[in-house]
């Protein structure tokens, strides 16, 4: 559709159109003929497609309007390449550098054309665009493997990875026997996975203590990160899996990462500040983890405390804070008792749980610990137990009197029971 639109309004976005020079003698030579210059083509937003010279020659000659052919693109990519195909067929050719430039952008930023088309969109052999494509190829192919890697990490499944990144679940296969391989990871990935910086102290005692709070985004009832990173350290190796259903600020994501070990973490409502947490909705009923169990060697549970979280996560009766004791009880126990089931002989499940105290009316205190390590069935071996002291004295002036006065002990702790999966009966 031909028409005239006032120059004016014609729009030229400098970031979506391919020429780098131009040549102010060719609009010299359009101003002393505008009446008979094809029309320039713009876009349904009298963005320009082509005929730049034209246009600078009606402004130059200060026209107050131009002959226009509106072509219709759906995207600033198609409108690129459009632009880059005009020019290939009509006007002032671009330089070599130009065709180049376009080259990489049209390739690079998912255009839809391939190197044969890049190629004759510019007007120049496959040859030479496979030439300019060299580097960028490299480094499509190393993004490609670092989603691989990553998502390989997280445990996602062969078949999620192939549909993400565009080949062949052969292909992911042969990608993931890589990933696998230790060897195949730089110096600095292997010496954090194996514990080998000179800075880290392996756990030698059954007290954890730690001075402040170490995670960098700490949310309600989080631990510090090295509890963690003992158990890491203490129960996997490279590659194992660790499942973390509690998920709360990430930082189960963040060790595994560091310290190359796949993950399966999720939370009944994942942080905003995540997209990395998987929506799962635990319960004795349902558990949440990888499509492959022989491969978990840990799973980390780091419940609310009962009536410490009341309403601090949500108001669902369906939430571990918001239970009776007894139903708390019993959820939890059904939830390590049900992981027990999936995992392999020799995996680890470990719970860190603080005692009830200061939230009930009495100030009684209820050592959910020893329920936990009373009542969990036999298939699960209790082999550790550690004491992890809050970084903090947790109480007020108010509560410290009323302690006195009462005669209380006030909790100062949390523990943590670590169990071990008995091998299968034969």
């Amino acid at each position: 559709m031909d028409k005239k639109v006032p120059v004016s309004s014609v729009v030229f976005r400098d970031d979506l159109y391919p020429r780098i020079e131009t040549s102010q003698a060719k609009v010299n030579e359009y101003i002393d003929s505008l009446d008979v210059l094809p029309p320039i083509e713009v876009n349904q937003h009298n963005e320009i497609i082509d005929g730049w010279h034209r246009w600078t020659a009606h402004k130059k000659a200060k026209a107050e309007e131009i002959a226009v052919t509106v072509t219709e693109t759906k995207s600033d990519n198609e409108l690129f390449t459009l632009a880059c195909r005009r020019n290939a067929r009509h006007g002032l050719q671009l330089s070599a550098k130009d065709k180049k430039k376009a080259a990489l952008r049209m390739y690079a930023e998912g255009t839809g054309e391939d190197k044969a088309r890049i190629a004759k969109d510019l007007s120049v052999t496959e040859r030479t665009v496979s030439g300019w494509l060299t580097d960028i190829d490299k480094r499509l192919r190393e993004e490609r493997d670092e989603t691989i890697r990553a998502m390989w990490l997280a445990c996602y499944t062969q078949q999620q990875i192939a549909d993400e990144v565009g080949v062949s679940k052969m292909e992911i296969s042969r990608s993931v026997d890589d990933c696998n391989n230790l060897e195949s990871f730089p110096k600095s990935y292997k010496l954090h996975a194996l514990y080998q910086e000179p800075e880290w102290e392996p756990p030698l005692y059954d007290i954890w203590n730690q001075s402040k709070q170490s995670n960098k985004a700490p949310v309600f009832g989080s631990v510090p990160s090295e509890f963690v990173d003992n158990l890491l350290y203490t129960f996997t190796e490279p590659f194992d899996i660790v499942v973390d259903p509690f998920a709360g600020s990430g930082s189960t994501i963040d060790l595994c990462k560091r310290r190359l070990r796949r993950y399966w973490v999720s939370d009944r409502a994942p942080d905003e500040a995540r997209t990395d947490i998987r929506q799962f909705e635990l319960s004795g009923d349902g558990i949440s983890g990888p499509s492959r169990w022989a491969d978990v060697a840990l799973v980390y549970l780091d419940p609310p405390y009962w009536k410490q979280a009341e309403g601090k996560y949500s108001q669902d009766d369906a939430d571990l804070a918001n239970m009776s004791l007894e139903e708390f009880t019993d959820t939890l126990i059904a939830i390590i008792c049900a992981y027990g089931k999936k995992l392999p002989a020799g995996a680890h499940i470990a719970c860190i749980t603080s005692p009830t105290q200061w939230p009930n009316d009495d100030k009684s205190t209820n050592y959910h610990d020893i329920d936990l390590a009373c009542r969990v069935n036999n298939k699960l071996q209790l082999v550790r137990r550690v004491v992890c002291p809050y970084s903090t004295q947790q109480y007020n002036g108010t509560q410290v009197e009323i302690a006195k006065e009462r005669k209380l002990w006030m909790v100062l702790s949390r523990t943590m029971l670590i169990w071990q999966v008995a091998a299968k009966a034969e």
